[in-house]
């Protein structure tokens, strides 16, 4: 209870949404999205209560104020528009409105034929007190019809206006606001750039770009890329970590705990003399071609993405320069990182319960800094959820306040309450499960778990079938069919998304055995791609990246409606945009058979009444169908393409 709540406030706030542990976490949104507000107004007694919704971002002194609507049963909501990026508050006011209520009361009386004359001489004292903060040119009209509605000889004139929507445009415009309620708390809201909402990634190792066998990749060669990957549509390119990677106890191929003098080493071992998460790998070029590269992507609309990696090789500088921020073992050595079951000895662990952890801390905001000098502002987290919930809860907020356009990816495959508080803390997007969710009631679930709970408001997903560390079971039958699905499932139910590039896109499939790992990963091996190929799923990558950037209903994840189909194997959703785009995409889950079945379309949702036909324009295929009513009829072959992606037009 406020205890310094005044007597005379009489309006309590309820039940306020969205508002995330008690408003200890900051709500997301995007830079000129809507964010819908809502508020419960409970009132002791008949009196109506006026409210308003007070919002401001961080570098401004004053409120932007938007009127609470009326939703029913004591229910308010307003829309918060924010239009610049960063850190916002959002609170609200209220006060008893006694001309709203007595033109309500008015209304009563005199449907009932009861004598309102005191009630007439009521409201003119209202008209006054309007009068005195009203403009001059308007002052006069309210004093007179003060005058004029305690005329006996007005009586039924002054009743009929006192219900006039004049009136009731009078008493919104100059409101008596006397003792207003506060509410308690001013809640949280970060608002980010519009890459948090809608993206497309594409990951690749540079040493992997050239198309010499005999010569590994560069940043050099990377760049020379960049044309076909924007080509083909997307708009992020991730790189993982391009730092100098250590030599003692380096992997060699597949895992090998003994390197062999040819092996690269894994570039999560970060670090070596020459440098660690502040230098590039010599073998990759110089800084200056580094930051040559993300010029280079910006010129082809593409952003750089970095791989912040929390463990250092042996090798690393840090072991001699701050040995205090490493676990000692009881034999004398040092921890190696691990990732259960998994054991990484060619990297140690760092030790967050050590007493230097403030310089540890710095460290870290120092590198992210750094980096977003050189121009990378997306930073994809590895493993964040084996480092402390403070630390990055610190370090998000504190390279945010210099760089509001940062966006953090958190690579959390983790558990489900883990990966939801990362979110909360403050990270942009997040891995989640979709890569291990694949029947339709297994991702029917999951996407309304996403979407229309309270995890809406925090937490951005980010879709990937597969990443360089899991080659997933469902792919490792190489069905293109099944390239195509996962493609498709994870562009067109999340507005941000990803792929591992080559290996999805040539649809390489080997996999160590009885595990969801690459046989032959690119992270302990050098590759060469043949960066001219095209196949069926490059074509389709292109098209749907076209269709994604053409298409509004698309670039946002919580639009997301399913369709009712009786048949297990075909999966349906809509996506519709307040612009009017409507896009339904209905998908075959099975690889192999064709699959049919009635099609139940939420008409309420499309604006179509039963009886008006309309058109299904498939925008892959370029084929059009003409639809009426709610159950229509689909059909689809995997073999030639296992999906519909329909936007909705008029006839």
């Amino acid at each position: 209870m406020n205890e310094k709540r005044n007597g005379q406030q009489r309006v309590h706030f309820l039940h306020v949404s969205p508002k995330l542990d008690g408003g200890r976490y900051a709500v997301k949104s995007i830079v000129g999205d809507p964010l819908r507000v809502e508020v419960d107004l409970l009132l002791d007694g008949f009196d109506l209560p006026t409210g308003e919704l007070l919002y401001r971002h961080e570098s401004e002194a004053d409120w932007t104020r938007v009127p609470l609507s009326s939703l029913g049963n004591d229910r308010y909501g307003a829309e918060l528009l924010a239009l610049k990026q960063g850190a916002y508050t959002y609170t609200f006011e209220a006060w008893v409105n006694h001309p709203l209520t007595w033109q309500r009361t008015i209304t009563q009386k005199a449907r009932d034929f009861q004598p309102v004359a005191t009630y007439l001489q009521m409201g003119a004292g209202f008209l006054l007190e309007m009068a005195a903060t009203a403009p001059e040119a308007e002052r006069a009209s309210l004093e007179q019809t003060a005058h004029w509605l305690q005329q006996p000889e007005a009586y039924h004139e002054a009743i009929t206006f006192a219900l006039s929507t004049q009136m009731t445009d009078w008493i919104h415009q100059y409101p008596l606001q006397k003792h207003i309620s506060r509410y308690e708390k001013e809640l949280p809201l970060y608002v980010d750039r519009e890459k948090a909402a809608f993206s497309a990634w594409y990951s690749l190792f540079p040493r992997s770009t050239s198309m010499d066998a005999p010569q590994a990749g560069t940043f050099r060669t990377t760049m020379e890329r960049l044309p076909r990957l924007a080509d083909l549509g997307f708009d992020v390119l991730h790189l993982p970590p391009v730092h100098p990677i250590g030599h003692q106890h380096r992997k060699g191929k597949n895992n090998a705990p003994v390197a062999t003098p040819a092996d690269p080493g894994v570039p999560y071992a970060v670090g070596n003399e020459a440098g660690g998460h502040l230098a590039v790998a010599p073998e990759l070029g110089s800084l200056t071609d580094f930051k040559a590269l993300i010029t280079e992507a910006q010129r082809w609309d593409l952003e750089v993405a970095m791989d912040l990696v929390v463990q250092c090789s042996p090798d690393h500088p840090w072991v001699q320069e701050h040995p205090q921020w490493f676990k000692q073992l009881p034999d004398g050595s040092l921890q190696y990182a691990e990732n259960p079951p998994h054991t990484y000895q060619d990297s140690y662990a760092l030790n967050f319960e050590t007493d230097d952890w403030p310089a540890l801390w710095e460290a870290f905001r120092t590198i992210v800094c750094t980096w977003a000098e050189w121009g990378v502002r997306i930073i994809r987290v590895d493993q964040p959820h084996g480092k402390p919930f403070a630390f990055w809860e610190w370090l998000i907020r504190e390279t945010k306040r210099t760089y509001p356009d940062l966006i953090f990816l958190a690579e959390a495959f983790t558990a489900p309450k883990p990966l939801q508080y990362l979110s909360q803390l403050g990270f942009s997007q997040s891995f989640t499960y979709f890569i291990w969710r694949t029947t339709k009631a297994e991702l029917t679930d999951y996407l309304t778990e996403l979407t229309q709970s309270d995890q809406h408001y925090y937490l951005r997903p980010n879709f990937w079938p597969n990443t360089h560390d899991v080659n997933p079971f469902i792919l490792q039958t190489g069905l293109e069919p099944l390239y195509l699905i996962r493609y498709f499932l994870a562009a067109t139910l999340s507005s941000n998304y990803g792929i591992f590039g080559p290996s999805f896109e040539y649809m390489v499939h080997e996999a160590y055995p009885g595990r969801e790992e690459y046989l032959h990963s690119e992270k302990y091996e050098i590759k060469h791609w043949d960066w001219s190929r095209e196949n069926k799923l490059t074509l389709f990558m292109r098209m749907l990246n076209r269709i994604r950037r053409e298409n509004s209903a698309l670039q946002r994840t919580n639009n997301l409606t399913f369709v009712h189909l009786p048949n297990d194997a075909l999966l349906g959703y809509l996506k519709t945009h307040a612009n009017g785009n409507r896009i339904l995409c209905v998908v075959n889950l099975d690889p192999h058979q064709r699959q049919s079945s009635g099609i139940q379309v939420p008409l309420h949702l499309l604006g179509k009444p039963d009886h008006q036909p309309f058109i299904v324009h498939d925008l892959l295929t370029d084929n059009r169908w003409q639809w009426q009513g709610e159950w229509n009829y689909v059909e689809l072959d995997p073999t030639i393409l296992p999906m519909h992606l329909f936007r909705i037009e008029d006839v």
